[in-house]
């Protein structure tokens, strides 16, 4: 293994914490956009509406929670910017890779229907779009030359969003 393979392993899978830097980034930019440029929100607002609402992000929420709990009691990293010790494969990642960055979406959708600012819902989508670009293809090809073909086999058989 030469020394770039080496350094991949060992090290992070990015230098910065992005997951986190990006759901505050979006918070405020959703925030500052309701003030400043508002838009319709498209559906009701209604009690029916606010429960959709308040269970999306309440799913979303118990996600991230379980997927924190669950890498915890593997013993690996929860900051995605530190390298993993352990593949996780059970709890929540047994039906996704990335529950956590899930769920941060369905929280962002969940706190969208319950202000009515449809800003969360575009952030959401940014959010998305960058997280997969910044943390999760380096975390996939970090935890691929961590862990080889145990991650390659996880990888074929678990979606990476739903």
């Amino acid at each position: 293994m030469d020394d770039s393979q080496d350094a991949t392993v060992h090290d992070g899978p990015t230098a910065a914490p992005w997951p986190p830097i990006l759901i505050v980034m979006a918070v405020l930019v959703a925030v500052l956009l309701g003030y400043l440029a508002p838009l319709p929100w498209p559906g009701l607002d209604d009690w029916p509406a606010r429960v959709v609402g308040i269970t999306i992000g309440t799913t979303g929420l118990a996600l991230v929670l379980w997927a924190i709990t669950t890498l915890n009691r593997h013993e690996t990293a929860v900051m995605p910017n530190k390298s993993a010790s352990n593949l996780v494969t059970s709890g929540p990642f047994r039906w996704v890779r990335n529950p956590i960055y899930l769920g941060d979406v369905l929280i962002f959708l969940g706190v969208a229907e319950v202000t009515k600012n449809i800003w969360f819902v575009v952030l959401g989508l940014v959010f998305a779009g960058l997280v997969t670009w910044l943390a999760i293809l380096p975390e996939e090809r970090h935890l691929e030359a961590k862990f080889g073909d145990e991650y390659r086999a996880y990888k074929a058989k678990t979606r990476r969003w739903i």
